[in-house]
Parts: structure tokens; sequence; C-alpha cells
């Protein structure tokens, strides 16, 4: 578990967290309508799966125990490729570091479990964009991504999906970035010890 002052962040979260999933998936729904942004959809059962999977990861306020985000791990092609999906911050406790605490706790988790699998995701959002960059990540065309069908039956419905059926799952509105362990943009002797101290506090 990582924390601040105000937050803590449980990996992987417990099974009566899945509390908190309807929630979290109403959250995904209204970013994804406010932003118009590159947000699937994921269903409170979905949601509650990875909690019991113990592939989540939920951020709570500490004061009160009440949600303020979350994001989940998934794997494809036999381990080769990790991702992170579903990320989501509460409105009202953005800008304070939770993703980046929450993308931190599942990167080491990847590093450590998965030592050789490719880590990527697919976002629109700039400030998840500098958190990717800063973890090692680099922006690659979606060639280089997955090319397993559950991954991108996961995009339906996202708003810009007939956008990524017609150019044949090659391009989108979503910047493709991925850590990949044989080519790093940035490497680090020790997960763990990564403080992200020039996080912007998102």
């Amino acid at each position: 578990m990582r924390e601040n002052e105000e937050f803590e962040v449980v990996f992987p979260a417990a099974a009566d967290l899945d509390k908190w999933a309807t929630k979290i998936s109403e959250l995904i729904a209204e970013a994804a309508q406010e932003k118009n942004s590159g947000l699937a959809q994921r269903t409170p059962e979905h949601i509650r799966k990875k909690i019991n999977e113990g592939k989540a990861v939920v951020a709570l306020r500490k004061k009160d125990k009440t949600l303020a985000g979350f994001c989940y791990i998934d794997t494809w092609q036999n381990d080769t490729f990790i991702v992170n999906s579903g990320l989501i911050v509460h409105p009202d406790c953005r800008g304070k570091g939770i993703a980046t605490l929450m993308k931190h706790e599942l990167f080491v988790y990847a590093r450590k479990n998965y030592p050789n699998a490719k880590i990527f995701g697919l976002t629109t959002s700039f400030a998840v964009k500098k958190i990717n960059v800063r973890l090692g990540y680099k922006e690659v065309p979606y060639s280089e991504l997955t090319t397993d069908d559950g991954f991108w039956k996961g995009c339906e419905s996202c708003v810009h999906f007939e956008t990524l059926v017609k150019n044949n799952r090659l391009e989108c509105k979503c910047a493709g970035m991925i850590y990949d362990p044989e080519n790093p943009r940035r490497s680090f002797p020790n997960e763990e010890t990564i403080m992200f101290i020039d996080s912007d506090n998102y």
C-alpha cells in the first residue's frame, strides 16, 4: 500500500472494496462524456471481477475511507503484454497525485511479476502521458501493441471505436504507449525507488 497525506492506495484491492464497483463505472462514464475522450466503458460486473481477481488498485480518502480512484491490470498474449485499464480519479480528488500513486503501484507489480512483458496503454490524457514517460514508456504505433482480439474488444464502448475499425486497429484518437523491458525509454535500478517528485500532482 502506498499513501500520501490525504489518500491511501490499496493493491491488491480487498474483496470488500467491490462495493465501489457501480460508482467506479459511473465515474468512468461521466469522464468519457465530459471530455469526449478515449475512455471505454467498464461495467460494474467487470470492475467487481477485477477486484476479486486481485488485479485492481483502489485509492481511498484517509479521513472517511470513501472512493478516490481506481485502476486495474490485465495480461494478454500469454502474459507477454500487460495493460493498465480503467484509470479514473474522483473529480473532487484530482490534482493530488492519486493517478501517479496508482500507476506506480501497478508498474512495480508488473515489473516484479512479469519482468519480460511489455507494459502498454492507450490514452488521450496529456497528464497520463507524462506519468507514462516518467515510468519509461514511449509512444509507438498501434502495430507494436498487442494483437489480442480480447483487448481490442474492450474499445467497443469508446466513442472513437468506429475510427479504430476504419483504420484496421492501426490508428485512433488515443496515443499508444509502451514500456519495453528490452528497450525502455529510461531505466531504474529498482522500481521501488521511483518517487515521482516531478509528477505535477496528477
